[in-house]
Protein backbone atom coordinates (compact mmCIF):
# COMPACT_ATOMS: atom_id res chain seq x y z
CA UNK A 1 0.00 0.00 0.00
CA UNK A 2 1.29 3.45 -0.93
CA UNK A 3 0.61 5.19 2.38
CA UNK A 4 1.45 8.59 0.90
CA UNK A 5 -1.76 8.32 -1.15
CA UNK A 6 -3.76 8.52 2.07
CA UNK A 7 -2.55 12.05 2.76
CA UNK A 8 -4.57 15.14 1.93
CA UNK A 9 -5.07 15.35 -1.82
CA UNK A 10 -3.27 18.07 -3.78
CA UNK A 11 -3.16 18.87 -7.52
CA UNK A 12 -0.41 17.38 -9.64
CA UNK A 13 2.48 19.86 -10.11
CA UNK A 14 5.78 22.88 -12.35
CA UNK A 15 6.15 26.21 -14.00
CA UNK A 16 7.15 27.42 -17.37
CA UNK A 17 3.73 28.49 -18.63
CA UNK A 18 2.80 32.14 -18.78
CA UNK A 19 0.20 33.47 -16.38
CA UNK A 20 -2.24 34.16 -19.22
CA UNK A 21 -2.10 30.59 -20.48
CA UNK A 22 -2.55 29.28 -16.95
CA UNK A 23 -5.72 31.31 -16.43
CA UNK A 24 -7.19 30.53 -19.86
CA UNK A 25 -6.55 26.80 -19.70
CA UNK A 26 -7.75 26.58 -16.09
CA UNK A 27 -10.92 28.46 -17.04
CA UNK A 28 -11.70 26.06 -19.88
CA UNK A 29 -11.48 23.05 -17.55
CA UNK A 30 -13.56 24.72 -14.86
CA UNK A 31 -16.33 25.39 -17.33
CA UNK A 32 -16.35 21.68 -18.17
CA UNK A 33 -16.55 20.81 -14.73
CA UNK A 34 -7.63 19.74 -4.65
CA UNK A 35 -7.95 22.06 -1.59
CA UNK A 36 -10.51 24.91 -1.73
CA UNK A 37 -10.39 28.47 -0.96
CA UNK A 38 -12.29 31.73 -1.03
CA UNK A 39 -14.79 32.22 -3.85
CA UNK A 40 -15.63 35.91 -4.31
CA UNK A 41 -18.19 35.08 -7.03
CA UNK A 42 -20.52 34.05 -4.19
CA UNK A 43 -20.18 37.52 -2.65
CA UNK A 44 -20.93 39.20 -5.97
CA UNK A 45 -23.99 36.97 -6.41
CA UNK A 46 -25.41 37.79 -2.96
CA UNK A 47 -24.11 41.39 -2.87
CA UNK A 48 -22.76 40.65 0.59
CA UNK A 49 -19.15 41.02 1.79
CA UNK A 50 -17.01 37.86 1.85
CA UNK A 51 -16.91 38.15 5.66
CA UNK A 52 -20.65 37.39 5.80
CA UNK A 53 -19.89 33.78 4.87
CA UNK A 54 -16.26 33.41 5.91
CA UNK A 55 -14.24 33.77 9.08
CA UNK A 56 -11.07 35.78 8.50
CA UNK A 57 -12.23 37.94 5.61
CA UNK A 58 -12.38 35.11 3.06
CA UNK A 59 -12.31 31.30 2.92
CA UNK A 60 -12.49 28.63 3.66
CA UNK A 61 -13.73 28.85 7.29
CA UNK A 62 -17.52 29.25 7.19
CA UNK A 63 -19.69 31.36 9.45
CA UNK A 64 -23.17 30.18 10.44
CA UNK A 65 -24.58 32.16 7.50
CA UNK A 66 -22.02 30.66 5.13
CA UNK A 67 -23.04 27.16 6.18
CA UNK A 68 -26.68 27.86 5.32
CA UNK A 69 -25.67 29.37 1.99
CA UNK A 70 -23.85 26.15 1.10
CA UNK A 71 -26.69 23.93 2.29
CA UNK A 72 -29.07 25.87 0.05
CA UNK A 73 -26.94 24.85 -2.92
CA UNK A 74 -25.06 28.14 -3.41
CA UNK A 75 -28.30 29.56 -4.90
CA UNK A 76 -29.09 32.60 -2.72
CA UNK A 77 -29.09 35.73 -4.88
CA UNK A 78 -29.80 39.42 -4.37
CA UNK A 79 -30.89 41.59 -7.28
CA UNK A 80 -31.56 40.73 -10.91
CA UNK A 81 -28.14 41.44 -12.38
CA UNK A 82 -26.63 38.60 -14.42
CA UNK A 83 -23.35 37.67 -12.75
CA UNK A 84 -20.99 35.15 -14.33
CA UNK A 85 -20.18 32.76 -11.44
CA UNK A 86 -16.40 32.75 -11.92
CA UNK A 87 -13.57 33.41 -9.49
CA UNK A 88 -9.81 32.99 -9.58
CA UNK A 89 -7.06 32.42 -7.03
CA UNK A 90 -3.26 32.55 -6.91
CA UNK A 91 -0.96 31.39 -4.11
CA UNK A 92 2.77 32.06 -4.13
CA UNK A 93 4.77 30.45 -1.31
CA UNK A 94 8.21 29.98 0.26
CA UNK A 95 9.16 26.81 2.18
CA UNK A 96 12.15 26.30 4.49
CA UNK A 97 12.91 23.19 6.57
CA UNK A 98 15.19 23.26 9.62
CA UNK A 99 17.60 20.95 7.79
CA UNK A 100 17.81 20.44 4.06
CA UNK A 101 15.99 17.34 2.87
CA UNK A 102 18.07 14.38 1.72
CA UNK A 103 16.64 14.66 -1.80
CA UNK A 104 14.78 17.49 -3.55
CA UNK A 105 11.06 17.29 -2.66
CA UNK A 106 10.04 17.40 -6.35
CA UNK A 107 11.54 17.77 -9.81
CA UNK A 108 12.84 21.27 -10.47
CA UNK A 109 13.19 22.21 -6.79
CA UNK A 110 16.09 22.40 -4.35
CA UNK A 111 16.65 20.44 -1.15
CA UNK A 112 15.65 23.57 0.81
CA UNK A 113 14.42 27.17 0.55
CA UNK A 114 11.96 26.74 -2.31
CA UNK A 115 9.61 29.30 -3.79
CA UNK A 116 6.77 28.19 -6.02
CA UNK A 117 3.50 29.13 -7.63
CA UNK A 118 1.69 26.71 -5.35
CA UNK A 119 -1.79 27.15 -6.79
CA UNK A 120 -3.45 28.93 -9.68
CA UNK A 121 -7.14 28.08 -9.61
CA UNK A 122 -10.31 29.09 -11.38
CA UNK A 123 -13.73 28.40 -9.87
CA UNK A 124 -17.13 27.97 -11.45
CA UNK A 125 -19.05 28.79 -8.30
CA UNK A 126 -22.57 30.00 -7.82
CA UNK A 127 -26.23 29.77 -8.79
CA UNK A 128 -27.16 27.98 -12.01
CA UNK A 129 -30.94 28.05 -11.46
CA UNK A 130 -33.41 28.60 -8.63
CA UNK A 131 -32.50 25.33 -6.91
CA UNK A 132 -29.22 24.30 -8.57
CA UNK A 133 -25.76 25.60 -7.74
CA UNK A 134 -22.19 24.53 -8.26
CA UNK A 135 -18.74 24.74 -6.77
CA UNK A 136 -16.16 23.46 -9.26
CA UNK A 137 -12.42 24.10 -9.12
CA UNK A 138 -9.53 23.46 -11.48
CA UNK A 139 -5.96 23.99 -10.31
CA UNK A 140 -2.47 24.37 -11.77
CA UNK A 141 0.60 23.97 -9.54
CA UNK A 142 4.26 24.56 -10.29
CA UNK A 143 5.02 21.36 -8.39
CA UNK A 144 4.37 18.98 -11.28
CA UNK A 145 3.46 21.53 -13.92
CA UNK A 146 -0.01 20.13 -14.66
CA UNK A 147 -3.52 21.54 -14.72
CA UNK A 148 -5.98 19.20 -13.01
CA UNK A 149 -9.50 19.03 -11.74
CA UNK A 150 -9.98 19.77 -8.08
CA UNK A 151 -13.06 19.99 -5.86
CA UNK A 152 -16.49 19.42 -7.44
CA UNK A 153 -19.84 19.89 -5.68
CA UNK A 154 -22.95 20.20 -7.90
CA UNK A 155 -26.12 20.57 -5.82
CA UNK A 156 -29.89 20.64 -5.98
CA UNK A 157 -31.36 22.13 -2.78
CA UNK A 158 -34.82 23.08 -1.52
CA UNK A 159 -36.66 23.73 1.73
CA UNK A 160 -40.01 22.89 3.28
CA UNK A 161 -42.09 23.44 6.42
CA UNK A 162 -44.03 20.76 8.29
CA UNK A 163 -45.99 22.01 11.26
CA UNK A 164 -43.54 23.69 13.61
CA UNK A 165 -40.54 22.27 11.80
CA UNK A 166 -38.53 23.63 8.90
CA UNK A 167 -35.97 21.80 6.86
CA UNK A 168 -33.43 22.13 4.08
CA UNK A 169 -32.83 19.11 1.89
CA UNK A 170 -30.69 18.48 -1.13
CA UNK A 171 -28.59 16.15 -3.24
CA UNK A 172 -24.97 16.58 -4.31
CA UNK A 173 -22.84 15.15 -7.07
CA UNK A 174 -19.23 15.42 -5.89
CA UNK A 175 -15.74 13.90 -6.14
CA UNK A 176 -14.52 13.64 -2.55
CA UNK A 177 -16.12 12.41 0.68
CA UNK A 178 -16.43 15.40 3.11
CA UNK A 179 -16.20 18.06 0.36
CA UNK A 180 -19.96 18.52 0.89
CA UNK A 181 -19.49 19.34 4.58
CA UNK A 182 -20.15 22.77 6.08
CA UNK A 183 -17.92 22.44 9.16
CA UNK A 184 -14.17 23.04 9.22
CA UNK A 185 -13.66 19.81 11.12
CA UNK A 186 -14.23 17.87 7.88
CA UNK A 187 -10.93 16.66 6.38
CA UNK A 188 -11.61 18.37 3.04
CA UNK A 189 -11.84 21.75 4.80
CA UNK A 190 -9.96 21.45 8.07
CA UNK A 191 -6.88 23.43 9.11
CA UNK A 192 -4.32 24.06 7.69
CA UNK A 193 -6.23 25.84 4.96
CA UNK A 194 -2.97 26.43 3.10
CA UNK A 195 0.08 24.24 3.74
CA UNK A 196 3.55 23.54 2.36
CA UNK A 197 3.66 20.86 -0.34
CA UNK A 198 7.47 20.89 -0.56
CA UNK A 199 8.11 19.79 3.03
CA UNK A 200 7.84 16.36 4.66
CA UNK A 201 4.34 15.44 5.80
CA UNK A 202 2.66 12.70 7.79
CA UNK A 203 3.62 9.33 6.26
CA UNK A 204 0.12 7.85 6.63
CA UNK A 205 -3.39 9.13 7.29
CA UNK A 206 -6.84 7.47 7.39
CA UNK A 207 -8.68 7.13 4.08
CA UNK A 208 -11.15 9.85 5.11
CA UNK A 209 -8.29 12.38 4.82
CA UNK A 210 -8.42 12.65 1.05
CA UNK A 211 -7.57 9.05 0.21
CA UNK A 212 -10.35 9.01 -2.39
CA UNK A 213 -10.34 12.72 -3.25
CA UNK A 214 -10.54 13.43 -6.98
CA UNK A 215 -10.49 9.72 -7.85
CA UNK A 216 -14.18 8.98 -7.30
CA UNK A 217 -17.64 10.26 -8.12
CA UNK A 218 -20.42 10.13 -5.57
CA UNK A 219 -24.02 11.09 -4.93
CA UNK A 220 -25.09 12.33 -1.48
CA UNK A 221 -28.48 13.21 -0.02
CA UNK A 222 -28.74 15.50 3.00
CA UNK A 223 -31.28 17.01 5.35
CA UNK A 224 -31.02 19.77 7.93
CA UNK A 225 -33.91 19.97 10.42
CA UNK A 226 -34.72 23.13 12.38
CA UNK A 227 -31.18 24.42 11.89
CA UNK A 228 -29.88 21.89 14.42
CA UNK A 229 -29.90 18.26 13.24
CA UNK A 230 -28.01 17.48 10.04
CA UNK A 231 -27.71 14.11 8.32
CA UNK A 232 -26.04 13.05 5.10
CA UNK A 233 -25.63 9.70 3.35
CA UNK A 234 -23.81 8.97 0.11
CA UNK A 235 -21.98 6.41 -1.95
CA UNK A 236 -18.84 6.63 -4.13
CA UNK A 237 -17.50 4.72 -7.12
CA UNK A 238 -14.07 4.88 -8.75
CA UNK A 239 -13.52 6.85 -11.91
CA UNK A 240 -11.60 5.13 -14.69
CA UNK A 241 -7.81 5.52 -14.85
CA UNK A 242 -8.19 6.81 -18.44
CA UNK A 243 -10.52 9.63 -17.31
CA UNK A 244 -8.30 10.50 -14.34
CA UNK A 245 -5.29 10.82 -16.65
CA UNK A 246 -7.27 13.30 -18.78
CA UNK A 247 -7.97 15.51 -15.76
CA UNK A 248 -4.46 14.97 -14.29
CA UNK A 249 -5.68 13.26 -11.14
CA UNK A 250 -4.03 10.45 -9.19
CA UNK A 251 -5.17 6.84 -9.37
CA UNK A 252 -4.37 4.67 -6.35
CA UNK A 253 -6.49 1.63 -7.19
CA UNK A 254 -10.08 0.86 -8.09
CA UNK A 255 -12.77 0.55 -5.44
CA UNK A 256 -13.92 -3.06 -5.36
CA UNK A 257 -17.49 -1.97 -4.59
CA UNK A 258 -19.49 1.13 -3.76
CA UNK A 259 -18.01 3.03 -0.81
CA UNK A 260 -20.74 4.26 1.59
CA UNK A 261 -20.33 7.52 3.51
CA UNK A 262 -22.45 8.93 6.34
CA UNK A 263 -22.44 12.11 8.41
CA UNK A 264 -24.51 13.24 11.42
CA UNK A 265 -24.26 16.47 13.44
CA UNK A 266 -26.19 18.48 16.00
CA UNK A 267 -25.71 22.24 16.37
CA UNK A 268 -26.60 24.43 19.33
CA UNK A 269 -27.27 27.97 18.11
CA UNK A 270 -26.05 30.27 20.89
CA UNK A 271 -26.67 34.02 21.33
CA UNK A 272 -23.19 34.96 20.06
CA UNK A 273 -22.10 31.78 18.32
CA UNK A 274 -22.69 28.08 17.86
CA UNK A 275 -21.48 24.69 19.04
CA UNK A 276 -21.50 21.52 16.91
CA UNK A 277 -20.96 17.85 17.73
CA UNK A 278 -20.98 15.15 15.11
CA UNK A 279 -19.59 12.02 13.56
CA UNK A 280 -18.34 10.53 10.26
CA UNK A 281 -18.29 7.07 8.74
CA UNK A 282 -16.60 5.81 5.56
CA UNK A 283 -16.18 2.24 4.32
CA UNK A 284 -13.96 1.52 1.31
CA UNK A 285 -12.52 -1.58 -0.33
CA UNK A 286 -9.74 -0.73 -2.77
CA UNK A 287 -7.39 -2.83 -4.87
CA UNK A 288 -3.79 -2.01 -5.66
CA UNK A 289 -3.00 -0.20 -8.94
CA UNK A 290 -0.87 -1.74 -11.67
CA UNK A 291 0.90 -0.22 -14.69
CA UNK A 292 0.54 -0.81 -18.40
CA UNK A 293 3.28 -0.94 -21.03
CA UNK A 294 3.34 2.85 -21.20
CA UNK A 295 3.87 3.11 -17.44
CA UNK A 296 0.38 4.49 -16.78
CA UNK A 297 -1.53 3.39 -13.68
CA UNK A 298 -4.31 0.90 -14.41
CA UNK A 299 -6.82 -1.09 -12.41
CA UNK A 300 -5.92 -4.70 -11.62
CA UNK A 301 -7.90 -7.77 -10.62
CA UNK A 302 -7.30 -9.48 -7.29
CA UNK A 303 -7.90 -8.91 -3.58
CA UNK A 304 -8.66 -5.49 -2.09
CA UNK A 305 -7.74 -3.67 1.09
CA UNK A 306 -10.60 -2.73 3.42
CA UNK A 307 -10.77 0.55 5.33
CA UNK A 308 -13.40 1.43 7.95
CA UNK A 309 -13.13 5.02 9.21
CA UNK A 310 -15.07 6.22 12.25
CA UNK A 311 -14.75 9.88 13.23
CA UNK A 312 -16.07 12.24 15.90
CA UNK A 313 -15.83 16.01 15.69
CA UNK A 314 -16.72 19.21 17.48
CA UNK A 315 -16.61 22.87 16.50
CA UNK A 316 -17.28 26.14 18.28
CA UNK A 317 -17.61 29.73 17.10
CA UNK A 318 -18.04 32.79 19.31
CA UNK A 319 -18.16 36.47 18.43
CA UNK A 320 -17.21 39.10 21.01
CA UNK A 321 -18.82 42.22 19.67
CA UNK A 322 -18.19 43.05 16.02
CA UNK A 323 -14.40 43.01 16.22
CA UNK A 324 -13.39 39.70 17.78
CA UNK A 325 -14.09 36.13 16.65
CA UNK A 326 -12.86 32.85 18.13
CA UNK A 327 -13.17 29.42 16.53
CA UNK A 328 -12.20 25.97 17.83
CA UNK A 329 -12.30 22.74 15.78
CA UNK A 330 -11.55 19.17 16.80
CA UNK A 331 -11.55 15.89 14.86
CA UNK A 332 -10.59 12.34 15.82
CA UNK A 333 -10.69 9.52 13.25
CA UNK A 334 -10.02 5.85 13.94
CA UNK A 335 -9.39 3.60 10.93
CA UNK A 336 -9.50 -0.20 11.00
CA UNK A 337 -7.74 -1.89 8.08
CA UNK A 338 -7.73 -5.37 6.61
CA UNK A 339 -4.91 -5.32 4.06
CA UNK A 340 -5.72 -8.35 1.91
CA UNK A 341 -4.16 -6.89 -1.25
CA UNK A 342 -1.16 -5.21 0.36
CA UNK A 343 -0.31 -8.24 2.53
CA UNK A 344 -0.64 -10.65 -0.40
CA UNK A 345 1.74 -8.53 -2.48
CA UNK A 346 4.35 -8.38 0.31
CA UNK A 347 3.68 -4.74 1.08
CA UNK A 348 2.87 -5.22 4.75
CA UNK A 349 3.99 -7.48 7.57
CA UNK A 350 0.50 -7.89 9.01
CA UNK A 351 -2.92 -8.54 7.54
CA UNK A 352 -4.67 -6.15 9.93
CA UNK A 353 -3.71 -2.53 10.52
CA UNK A 354 -4.95 0.53 12.28
CA UNK A 355 -4.49 4.29 12.00
CA UNK A 356 -5.85 7.12 14.09
CA UNK A 357 -5.58 10.86 13.64
CA UNK A 358 -6.31 13.67 16.10
CA UNK A 359 -6.43 17.34 15.11
CA UNK A 360 -7.29 20.28 17.37
CA UNK A 361 -7.06 23.89 16.23
CA UNK A 362 -8.10 27.25 17.62
CA UNK A 363 -8.13 30.64 15.87
CA UNK A 364 -8.62 34.25 16.85
CA UNK A 365 -9.47 37.01 14.37
CA UNK A 366 -9.55 40.76 14.95
CA UNK A 367 -11.84 42.61 12.52
CA UNK A 368 -11.25 39.78 10.03
CA UNK A 369 -7.90 41.44 9.41
CA UNK A 370 -5.41 40.01 11.89
CA UNK A 371 -5.53 36.33 12.74
CA UNK A 372 -3.63 33.77 14.82
CA UNK A 373 -4.03 29.98 14.86
CA UNK A 374 -2.61 27.15 16.95
CA UNK A 375 -3.03 23.61 15.66
CA UNK A 376 -2.08 20.41 17.49
CA UNK A 377 -1.91 17.09 15.65
CA UNK A 378 -1.15 13.48 16.57
CA UNK A 379 -1.20 10.64 14.04
CA UNK A 380 -0.61 7.07 15.18
CA UNK A 381 -0.70 3.59 13.73
CA UNK A 382 -0.14 -0.07 14.40
CA UNK A 383 3.45 -1.27 14.01
CA UNK A 384 4.37 -2.71 10.61
CA UNK A 385 8.03 -2.80 9.59
CA UNK A 386 7.30 -3.56 5.93
CA UNK A 387 4.63 -0.91 5.53
CA UNK A 388 6.38 1.88 7.43
CA UNK A 389 10.09 1.12 6.97
CA UNK A 390 12.85 1.35 9.57
CA UNK A 391 10.78 3.03 12.27
CA UNK A 392 8.00 0.49 11.93
CA UNK A 393 5.32 3.04 12.85
CA UNK A 394 3.75 6.09 11.20
CA UNK A 395 3.40 7.98 14.50
CA UNK A 396 3.80 11.73 13.86
CA UNK A 397 3.08 14.48 16.37
CA UNK A 398 3.58 18.21 16.53
CA UNK A 399 1.98 21.61 16.24
CA UNK A 400 1.57 24.52 13.85
CA UNK A 401 1.52 28.21 14.69
CA UNK A 402 0.20 30.67 12.12
CA UNK A 403 -0.14 34.45 11.91
CA UNK A 404 -2.25 36.05 9.15
CA UNK A 405 -2.86 39.50 7.77
CA UNK A 406 -5.83 40.29 5.52
CA UNK A 407 -5.49 43.97 4.63
CA UNK A 408 -8.98 44.04 3.05
CA UNK A 409 -10.77 41.68 5.42
CA UNK A 410 -13.39 44.05 6.80
CA UNK A 411 -16.86 44.26 5.26
CA UNK A 412 -16.31 47.86 4.09
CA UNK A 413 -12.76 47.36 2.82
CA UNK A 414 -11.46 48.78 -0.44
CA UNK A 415 -12.86 47.04 -3.55
CA UNK A 416 -14.82 44.50 -1.50
CA UNK A 417 -15.47 41.75 -2.64
CA UNK A 418 -12.95 41.92 -5.51
CA UNK A 419 -9.80 42.53 -3.46
CA UNK A 420 -8.97 39.57 -1.21
CA UNK A 421 -5.40 39.23 0.01
CA UNK A 422 -3.94 37.10 2.76
CA UNK A 423 -0.33 36.98 3.92
CA UNK A 424 0.29 33.96 6.13
CA UNK A 425 3.32 32.81 8.10
CA UNK A 426 3.32 29.26 9.51
CA UNK A 427 5.78 27.37 11.65
CA UNK A 428 5.29 23.62 12.07
CA UNK A 429 7.37 21.62 14.53
CA UNK A 430 7.51 17.88 15.11
CA UNK A 431 8.09 16.16 18.44
CA UNK A 432 7.94 12.79 16.65
CA UNK A 433 8.04 11.91 12.97
CA UNK A 434 7.36 8.51 11.37
CA UNK A 435 7.59 6.76 14.72
CA UNK A 436 10.84 8.28 15.99
CA UNK A 437 12.37 11.35 17.60
CA UNK A 438 15.86 10.70 16.26
CA UNK A 439 17.14 8.91 13.17
CA UNK A 440 13.70 8.99 11.57
CA UNK A 441 15.02 8.00 8.14
CA UNK A 442 17.77 5.58 9.14
CA UNK A 443 20.37 8.15 8.07
CA UNK A 444 20.54 10.32 11.19
CA UNK A 445 17.74 12.80 10.47
CA UNK A 446 15.79 13.93 13.56
CA UNK A 447 12.10 14.74 13.73
CA UNK A 448 12.97 18.38 14.44
CA UNK A 449 14.96 18.55 11.18
CA UNK A 450 11.59 18.51 9.42
CA UNK A 451 10.38 21.62 11.25
CA UNK A 452 9.01 23.88 8.54
CA UNK A 453 8.65 27.62 8.02
CA UNK A 454 6.05 28.39 5.38
CA UNK A 455 5.25 31.88 4.05
CA UNK A 456 2.49 32.44 1.51
CA UNK A 457 0.70 35.19 -0.38
CA UNK A 458 -2.89 34.28 -1.29
CA UNK A 459 -4.91 36.36 -3.76
CA UNK A 460 -8.57 35.77 -4.68
CA UNK A 461 -10.81 37.74 -7.07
Amino acid sequence: MDVSSLFRWTPARRAGVGATLIVLSTLSLALLARRVDAVPSFARQTQLPCSACHVGGFGPQLTAFGRQFKLMGYTMKTGNDANVPLSAMLVESFTHTAKAQVDPPADGFSRNDNTELQQASVFLAGRLSQHVGVFAQATYSQNGGLLGWDNLDLRYANSFNAGKHNAIWGVSLNNNPTVTDVFNTAPAWQYPYMAADLAPGAPAMPMLFGGLGGQVIGANAYLQLDGTWYGEVGAYRSLSPAFLRKVNADFDGRLASTAPYARLTYTWNLPSGNLELGGFYLHARRGLPGTNAAGDAVATAGPSDRFDDFGVDASYQRAFGSDHLVTVNALYVDERQKLDATYASGGSSHLNGRLDALNLDGSYWYRNTWGATLDLFADNGRSDATLYGDAGKPDTRGATFEADWNPFGESNSWEEPWANVRVGLQYTFYSRFAGRVHNVDGAGRSASDNNTTFLYLWLAI
